[in-house]
């Protein structure tokens, strides 16, 4: 299909880097508009609106998603949210530690670097040890014991989409689908947020077409991908220290175009305002959550992103499992600290 396009100038991953750019781009500007977050869904002051806007967001993730996998444009067979074993262990553990990170530093991944482009700083150093610690569970001294907890696996066979199951994917799509927007009918959010919030979720479904079928060359094939922060993150960070070895890839092109989204909105709202930590406790503590996010969303394979807005539209049970262990670990998190509130100072917010 890419040679079709005729960009005789460019390789599939080249151009997918273009794209990565554009689709963060987007993603960015939409994110900070509707101020997009999974932990404040979860338990933010306004998690009912905050809630609404996730859920239309992958209500729209979902039915794209499916829609381009019943027309044959995309194939998610191999892919490993739908493998036959799934590594329930360290899903498990994988996704309660980020979820406890993600309360300790404010905020899920993406909504950090759409932050750090409007000048937090706090943003800008969670996100510095997240991919440090995060590439050293890839592929540094972390990663014996992430392939030691991957081996504790469950056998789906066919099941480990929920496709197999009866009524097949359009049932399950539906299900979902049907499930997130009553979550949209109770949000009270006006008609355009949701609209933005529509626009946010269908940026998955481009994700998957552009990469699985547009920019697809069975020549030179690049890898099946859409909207994640984890891999992308790494990849960010390894590019940026040695771009002279590594070529740019679809992650780095990703979390660039996210960054440049933050910054226009930010700029464009005026809003862009420098902030810092107020005490060394507040650094300790966000460092630590970082920590946690870059090991755990490891482990989980994926974060509220990936492994969530991305990844549930596969109908991938690990994908199901890891958000559901993200959000659960978020919870216990939130309701440990709030326990403990009435002793410690408050934490200035990373939003």
């Amino acid at each position: 299909m890419f040679e079709s396009f005729g960009f005789e100038n460019l390789t599939p991953q080249q151009a997918s880097v273009w794209f990565a750019l554009a689709l963060g781009l987007a993603f960015g500007v939409l994110a900070a508009i509707t101020r997009f977050c999974f932990r404040r869904a979860l338990i933010g002051d306004d998690a009912r609106a905050a809630r609404g806007v996730w859920a239309l967001a992958l209500a729209v993730a979902v039915i794209g998603t499916q829609a381009a996998v019943l027309t044959g444009l995309i194939d998610f067979a191999g892919h490993r949210y739908v493998a036959s074993s799934v590594p329930v262990l360290a899903i498990a553990i994988g996704g309660l530690l980020f979820g406890a990170g993600m309360i300790l530093t404010r905020g899920c991944v993406s909504r950090l670097v759409v932050l750090t482009g409007s000048g937090n700083l706090r943003a800008l150093l969670v996100l510095a040890v997240f991919a440090v610690v995060a590439h050293a569970t890839l592929k540094g001294v972390l990663a014996p014991l992430r392939t030691s907890l991957a081996t504790v696996t469950l056998p789906a066979g066919d099941y480990g989409t929920l496709a197999a199951l009866p009524g097949g994917a359009v049932l399950w799509s539906a299900i979902l689908a049907a499930i997130a927007l009553a979550f949209v009918l109770r949000s009270g959010n006006g008609i355009g947020t949701l609209v933005l919030a529509a626009a946010l979720g269908a940026l998955v479904p481009m994700g998957w077409v552009g990469t699985g079928f547009i920019l697809y060359d069975e020549f030179d094939p690049i890898t099946l991908e859409s909207l994640s922060f984890i891999a992308p993150m790494t990849e960010g960070l390894f590019w940026t220290i040695a771009s002279t070895a590594v070529p740019a890839g679809f992650g780095t092109g990703l979390i660039g175009g996210a960054l440049l989204g933050g910054v226009l909105s930010a700029l464009l709202s005026r809003q862009f305002e420098w902030q810092s930590f107020q005490t060394p406790a507040q650094t300790g503590r966000y460092i630590v959550g970082a920590a946690l996010m870059g090991f755990g969303g490891v482990l989980a394979g994926g974060c509220t992103i990936g492994a969530g807005l991305a990844g549930v539209p596969t109908l991938g049970v690990s994908a199901l499992l890891a958000l559901l262990f993200i959000g659960i670990g978020g919870v216990v998190a939130h309701r440990l600290l709030d326990a403990r509130a009435t002793s410690t100072a408050a934490v200035q917010p990373a939003e």
